[in-house]
């Protein structure tokens, strides 16, 4: 099946979208959630009260489906351009750019707020966590739990 340069673009694209959509939807660094691996593992509790919240930003994630779907589309729109061997140079160039730009784009969609919470434990320690903001709204004064499980620390109220 022969398709022109036009529909071949089109195509790629779409699959640019899929790709970063299902991506953008891995997510799940908040304070109620947990990965499969996670669950049935033993955790430490502590207890303590919220001495400061502060907004941040999560960064998005970097896998090779932005990059590589990026130079595809770059890639084939670099080959429409010119004929013989400039359209093979453009061909490479298309494809180094869509990569450079399919993988900010990646990042950019896949970016979330998070939040730090510092703690103040009831042993006196103090803790800062980062996780993403899932609207838990943490105050200060508010006491809440820390989960630990060795690798994953978590704020949870």
């Amino acid at each position: 099946m022969d398709l022109s340069n036009g529909k071949k673009l089109r195509a790629v694209c779409g699959a640019l979208l899929a790709g970063l959509l299902i991506t953008g939807c891995a997510s799940g660094l908040g304070g109620g959630t947990y990965s499969r691996g996670e669950a049935r593992r033993t955790m430490v509790v502590q207890f303590g009260s919220v001495e400061s919240v502060r907004a941040v930003q999560l960064e998005g994630t970097k896998s090779p489906v932005g990059t590589v779907a990026g130079a595809a589309v770059g890639g084939i729109a670099g080959s429409s351009v010119g004929g013989g061997r400039g359209a093979s140079i453009a061909t490479v160039l298309g494809a180094v750019a869509g990569g450079l730009a399919g993988s900010a784009l990646e990042e950019g969609v896949t970016r979330e707020q998070g939040v730090e919470v510092t703690v103040r434990l009831d042993n006196g320690q103090y803790l800062a966590v980062v996780q993403e903001d899932q609207g838990e709204n943490f105050m200060p004064g508010q006491r809440v739990r820390i989960l630990r499980d060795g690798g994953t620390t978590r704020v949870t109220r």
